[in-house]
């Protein structure tokens, strides 16, 4: 049986989850709104697996017999002043995410929740490719500069990101 502090810890990260899926759906909106479909669809796939990352957390609850509680999600940013500036805030969350996955991995220790903890390795590691996939497109964009036309090709290899 999962104990009431875990408990409250996960409904909190399930909660962050959903967050960070409408930060992308936000950011995924505004790379339409500058016609840069292949950075929008980057987006949409990455606020798929965030709901996904949800529903992960979301069945660990229920699996061990504890009660999964929703709670309102606050609005993201709408607008960013470049692709650079909100590939940078997409990895500075992450970066934000994972510490909140180890604060749950110690969480998870501390109360001798051996299942729970084991269940969050998986987002360890998920966490390790989060960070570097934004990572990767901001040095990308970081190189790219001012050139229009590497903007556009790597506007066409975001294009072709696919949900896992």
């Amino acid at each position: 049986m999962l104990g009431k502090k875990i408990e409250n810890a996960i409904n909190k990260q399930i909660n962050a989850e959903f967050w960070s899926a409408y930060l992308y759906l936000s950011m995924s909106a505004y790379f339409e709104s500058i016609n840069l479909g292949g950075f929008a669809s980057w987006m949409r796939v990455q606020a798929q697996e965030e709901v996904g990352h949800a529903m992960r957390f979301y069945n660990h609850v229920v699996e061990r017999r504890g009660r999964v509680t929703v709670s309102a999600i606050t609005a993201p940013s709408i607008n960013w002043k470049s692709p650079l500036s909100a590939f940078e805030d997409a990895f500075k969350h992450e970066q934000k995410v994972t510490g909140m996955i180890d604060n749950l991995v110690t969480m998870a220790t501390a109360e001798k929740d051996y299942a729970t903890a084991n269940m969050l390795q998986w987002f360890i590691d998920e966490q390790v490719e989060e960070e570097l996939s934004t990572n990767t497109v901001v040095q990308k964009l970081k190189m790219i500069g001012t050139n229009t036309g590497g903007l556009y090709m790597l506007d066409c290899e975001l294009s072709q990101r696919k949900v896992k």
